[in-house]
């Protein structure tokens, strides 16, 4: 965030930016869900990662995306993978993109954690009706 960004135009940004990748409906229902305890971190993931972090020209949300996948899958965060391979294909992500990023972490984190992101994934992508 720059000087002359307000934390409200930040907030703002991520808030266009996680509706962009993971769409009006998952928004709306994380928000509408949040209570009094858990809106300070609804508040938070949106402004700071969808803000500060996922709006930056670096790297294209297409390939935030295929990261969290890897990053997704080696903590094993299936719940956040599932909600992220939405966001990937969103993102224009393919399906053999995804297969092979899952993969890929087969080799790095381990096959058992692959096993069940590829389980994650596919299920997701049938729910999206993407052809595997």
């Amino acid at each position: 965030m720059t000087d002359e960004t307000t934390k409200a135009e930040v907030f703002e940004a991520g808030q266009a930016m996680r509706r962009k990748v993971l769409g009006d409906a998952h928004v709306d229902r994380s928000l509408a869900a949040a209570t009094e305890f858990s809106r300070p971190i609804q508040e938070l993931v949106t402004q700071y990662c969808w803000g500060e972090v996922w709006t930056r020209e670096e790297l294209a949300p297409r390939e935030r995306s295929l990261i969290n996948l890897a990053m997704l899958t080696a903590l094993n965060r299936n719940h956040e993978l599932g909600v992220h391979v939405k966001g990937a294909y969103n993102n224009g992500v393919t399906p053999a993109e995804i297969q092979e990023v899952l993969l890929q972490t087969a080799i790095y984190v381990g096959v058992p954690a692959a096993l069940e992101s590829f389980r994650v994934a596919e299920s997701t992508l049938k729910e999206l009706g993407a052809d595997v």
